[in-house]
């Protein structure tokens, strides 16, 4: 019942009549002769001639080239062959940068495109170049081509391994979906099928062509789209029909694992920022394994003065949730003294002191225990805190706020720094402040110790 009314709604939905037209690119090896012709044909079927400038095949090396050269009797499909095989990444690149259009679509090749697929999704690119926009893909069956409408209330979604996900629109997306034809927000794209301004593509770098064959690369692009100015959306009245297979159906030169470590890897090092430390976490199988050199795309996330990775966690993705380790409370002591919450301010915050230690590391008394769960440095529902970023701000034990950038904290070294100002948290004759860190301040050497 909800899909029929989602197509009656966007059988309403009209579209300026001025659009542009888009470059087609469709990158294959080794395709099917019949199924690359079916991707083929629906688009031409089914799109007005008019938003089709082109259709860009790139066979990437595969046994027999006339799988490409013999499209190229169909009008407006041109075909690009790769001398040695690059891979999905590096075909897609090429194939963006022979496109003679403004608007840059990518499908894969085992598609069937829906009437009016197209409109949609270059309405919301034309009105915001900033925008990056994916249909509804449904699925065609592997086993008889059969044609599944998939529902409407899905966005893209990953785990901390970086393993892409269908989920559930959040609640209150949905409330604030008055019109089912609005399009989704979405943290991620699947990304074989979406619609960008080819000069925005450019912009923010097109694709890492240092990832190897596929996988990945849609988290790379779907982070830097958003951290760099960017958004991701799904358009409901846009469908695609696409073929899941149950496995790869070519070879990865170094293995399919091996490939998508390191293009996974490339990415948590470039974008993750500290989080990086969960996607090793849950995939351990990537530390030590060589990713190549990263320099190039730091430098262009710096460039374009890219956000933080928390930010993308916070405004983005608030959903995924970072892993919680195991918290053992301790002390934290600066020689025979231990850090400690004391007295009231005049909000009513309790402002964090230094005394002398009182009971033992496994028996401290209740000022004095302390848990480090990073960020945070807590004692039950409250945290350490800052009045102010600058030198000299007071410290303070106010209620926890993981968003709340005055609570942040790191261990570094027998340093205790807080995060967002990168002052040191530092004992002044029994006051306790921040300043700038120096390794010859008596006062900012601490040492945490956990119970056993």
């Amino acid at each position: 019942m909800k899909l029929f009314l989602i197509c009656y709604r966007c059988a309403s939905v009209h579209y300026t009549a001025d659009l542009p037209a888009t470059s087609i690119i469709i990158t294959f090896h080794n395709e099917a002769r019949s199924t690359l012709l079916r991707t083929v044909k629906s688009v031409l079927n089914r799109t007005p001639a008019n938003l089709i400038q082109e259709i860009i095949l790139v066979d990437d090396f595969s046994l027999d080239p006339e799988d490409c050269q013999l499209l190229t009797r169909i009008p407006k499909v041109k075909c690009l062959r790769n001398g040695r095989r690059e891979g999905l990444i590096r075909s897609r690149v090429r194939g963006a940068d022979t496109a003679t259009a403004d608007i840059l679509t990518f499908l894969d090749s085992h598609c069937e495109v829906n009437n009016e697929w197209l409109q949609p999704m270059l309405q919301r690119v034309r009105e915001d170049y900033t925008r990056v926009v994916s249909p509804i893909i449904d699925v065609i069956s592997l086993d008889n081509f059969a044609y599944l409408a998939a529902s409407a209330d899905l966005r893209g979604g990953f785990d901390w391994s970086l393993h892409f996900k269908w989920e559930q629109i959040p609640i209150e997306q949905k409330l604030s979906r008055t019109d089912p034809t609005q399009s989704i927000r979405t943290p991620v794209i699947a990304g074989g099928i979406f619609v960008i301004n080819k000069s925005w593509f450019n912009h923010l770098g097109k694709y890492d062509a240092q990832m190897d064959i596929w996988g990945g690369e849609n988290f790379e692009l779907s982070f830097r789209v958003w951290m760099c100015g960017g958004s991701l959306e799904i358009v409901p009245c846009s469908r695609v029909g696409h073929v899941f297979r149950k496995r790869h159906p070519y070879d990865f030169p170094e293995g399919n694992a091996l490939t998508y470590i390191k293009n996974t890897k490339r990415t948590a090092e470039v974008w993750m920022d500290e989080y990086k430390q969960y996607y090793y976490e849950a995939r351990p199988s990537a530390i030590g394994k060589s990713f190549g050199s990263i320099a190039d795309r730091v430098e262009r996330r710096r460039k374009l003065s890219c956000k933080s990775f928390q930010w993308y966690l916070e405004n983005v993705y608030p959903e995924l949730k970072v892993p919680e380790k195991e918290l053992i409370p301790g002390i934290i002591k600066q020689g025979a003294n231990c850090l400690e919450s004391q007295g009231q301010d005049t909000a009513g915050n309790s402002l964090a002191a230094i005394g002398s230690c009182k009971g033992s590391v496994n028996n401290p008394v209740a000022t004095q225990e302390w848990i480090f769960s990073d960020p945070l440095i807590r004692q039950q529902d409250k945290c350490l805190s800052i009045t102010s970023f600058s030198t000299g701000s007071q410290v303070t034990i106010e209620a926890c706020n993981q968003k709340d950038g005055r609570q942040k904290w790191k261990m570094k070294g027998s340093f205790i720094q807080h995060f967002v100002s990168g002052l040191c948290l530092e004992n002044e004759s029994s006051r306790l402040v921040t300043n700038i860190c120096q390794s010859d301040i008596l006062g900012q050497q601490w040492e945490l110790i956990q119970a056993t």
